[in-house]
Parts: C-alpha cells; sequence; structure tokens
C-alpha cells in the first residue's frame, strides 16, 4: 500500500487568529488529515522576526495551538506542535540560509512590505524565507497549501531543494503548492483590497475567532459596501460586497449563486444582519470547544506529543542532509 502524501503547515503566533485565517486555511487542514500525513504548527521561530512581548508570544502560542483542536484538527490523525520545540528547525534553517543567495531574499515582496519605512531591519526578517524552506524541507513534505503572500517563498524553497540536490546528491523532496477544495481568500471588512489580517491595527478590519457575538454584530454591521444596494458577486465592480457575500457563503455552506438569490431585491441591510448571525453560528461551537481545552490544559499533552512524532521525522532527514554536506557525525 502506498504510504499518503505528507503535507505540511503553520500559523504564526502574533495576534488574535482571523475569520480569514479559518476559512483560507484551518477548514482546509481539518479536511486535509483525513487524506494526508499533516503536520500543523505554530510558527513562533518566525513570529520572533519582528518584536514580541514575551507574555503575549506565550499565551497566544497556547491559543492558536487551542484553535487548532478546537476548529476539528485531531490530533490522532494529525501531528499538532510547536516550531520551536523541534530544534532542528533552527539547524536546518541555517544550513538553507547558507545556501540562499542574497538577490534571491532581496526579492522576497513579504521582506520589502515589512521592512518599508524602517531605519532598521533585524537579519531575522531578511532571511526569515530560508527558515521557511527548512520547515517544508524537514518534513519532505510533497504538498504545501500557500496563498497569493506565500508563493514567491515556496518557489524559493523549491530552488534550494533543488540546488541542494544537485550538490549533494537527492536527498530532499521538492514540495509541490497545493490549491484548496475549499475556502477562499478572505479581505478585510473596511477594504476589500486588502487581506484581512490579524496585524491590521484598526480592530473593525477583522473578526478574531475569539470575537463575542455582539463584537460580531457591530463589526458586520460597519463593514464598508459598495454604492447600490443590489446583493451581486461582482469583485471588480463591487469589492466590498463581493467579499461580504464570499464569507456569507464560507460560513452558511452554500455557493455564491445561492446567496445572491436569497438577497434579491433585499438590499444589504438584511443580508449584513444575516451575515453576522452565520459568523456567529460558525463561531459559538469553536469558541465554547477552545474554552474547555483551555481550561483542562491538555493542549500541552497534544503539544508534547505531536513534537515527539514531528521530531522523529526532523532527525532522520536533518541527519541525511548534514552527512550529505559532509558534517562529521559524532561518534557513539
Amino acid at each position: 500500500m502506498t504510504a499518503p502524501l505528507r503535507v505540511l503547515s503553520g500559523i504564526q503566533p502574533s495576534g488574535q487568529l482571523t475569520l480569514g485565517n479559518y476559512i483560507g486555511a484551518m477548514k482546509n487542514f481539518v479536511a486535509l488529515q483525513n487524506e494526508y500525513d499533516c503536520f500543523f504548527m505554530i510558527v513562533d521561530l518566525h513570529a520572533v522576526t519582528v518584536p514580541q512581548e514575551p507574555a503575549n508570544l506565550r499565551e497566544q502560542t497556547e491559543a492558536v495551538a487551542a484553535l487548532f483542536i478546537a476548529a476539528g484538527i485531531d490530533p490522532r490523525q494529525a501531528a499538532v506542535f510547536v516550531q520551536s520545540h523541534v530544534p532542528q528547525h533552527a539547524e536546518l534553517g541555517w544550513l538553507m540560509t547558507t545556501l540562499s543567495y542574497m538577490g534571491e531574499l532581496e526579492r522576497m515582496t513579504q521582506f520589502k512590505d515589512k521592512s518599508a519605512g524602517k531605519e532598521a531591519v533585524g537579519a531575522g526578517l531578511f532571511v526569515y524565507p530560508s527558515l521557511m524552506a527548512a520547515d517544508i524541507l524537514l518534513y519532505q513534505a510533497n504538498l504545501v497549501p500557500v496563498g497569493d503572500d506565500q508563493k514567491q517563498h515556496l518557489e524559493l524553497t523549491r530552488d534550494l531543494a533543488g540546488r541542494f540536490n544537485y550538490r549533494f546528491g537527492d536527498t530532499l523532496t521538492i514540495p509541490e503548492p497545493y490549491i484548496p477544495k475549499v475556502g477562499a481568500r478572505i479581505m478585510s471588512l473596511d477594504d476589500a483590497s486588502k487581506k484581512m489580517s490579524k496585524s491590521n491595527p484598526n480592530p473593525g478590519s477583522h473578526i478574531t475567532l475569539l470575537d463575542e457575538p455582539d463584537v460580531i454584530r457591530k463589526k458586520i454591521s460597519r463593514a464598508k459596501t459598495d454604492l447600490g444596494k443590489e446583493v451581486v458577486f461582482d469583485p471588480a465592480e463591487k469589492p466590498e460586497i463581493s467579499n461580504l457575500m464570499t464569507i456569507y457563503a464560507n460560513c452558511a455552506g452554500i455557493s455564491l449563486e445561492e446567496v445572491a438569490a436569497r438577497y434579491e431585491g433585499q438590499g444589504y441591510g438584511a443580508f449584513k444582519k444575516d451575515l453576522a448571525e452565520q459568523v456567529v453560528a460558525l463561531l459559538e461551537p469553536l469558541q465554547g470547544k477552545y474554552k474547555e481545552i483551555r481550561a483542562s490544559g491538555e493542549i500541552h499533552d497534544i503539544l508534547r506529543e505531536g513534537a515527539q512524532k514531528a521530531q522523529a521525522v526532523a532527525e532522520t532527514t536533518l541527519r541525511q542532509v548534514k552527512e550529505a554536506m559532509g558534517f562529521l557525525a559524532p561518534r557513539r
């Protein structure tokens, strides 16, 4: 019997996760675990490429892990772990950095965006893509779910794997992007030209997975809409209402055509009121499960077991990489 393909993905613990994170990523994680050998991590080493307050980093790391489980990821099927709990990430990250070219890293649009206007930028932010490549290659991942903002990083990962294999012999699996069957790119509530982001300083721009129902209702009621009153999906001419329709369709589990038909002739008011209730209905069970997990303390056992599973795979890959590169192995 052929072994299932391996999937690797992760989310940063910098700020509270949003509805966009759930629809665009976590919802897919839950579906993927039934078909693939999955490794899902909280990428705290990436989070510290920009300044973090220590207490917040610890809290958010545990919160993201608990939200993974609350969203439906089964730790008996998929490894859920914290990146820094597997030290091989940092070591392979350095080795991938030595294979990376300055020009490649300078071209990364995410580095340009995050460094724009700053007098000083940490070197960690610059070599972030090399560590991301190590994250993927460490598990010999076949498939990597990626959004538009990470496609360039995956291309670098593929280049580094190919470069390593050419210089040192076939050792690393060259990953392919995974295009999800479900999910969508959810945009900001105050500007549909920008992705919904937990780092947006305007709290009204995004819905967090732990927002209270009344907070969700207020944010939806204040969400930006286009001129006119027609609830029609037209990203070019009506980007704001099209984004809200995408949220509705994903929360309700219906098509965009069904959303449009349901609100034909009713205008934005009735649509936004019902949209808020759809979001509340989706998130309330998740929030209840999240509170149970945090109260029980079981997340620490889940993360320990996930790290053990991840480290067994990671150590094998790292040993093969170091041997291929000519590092002297310690004698036992």
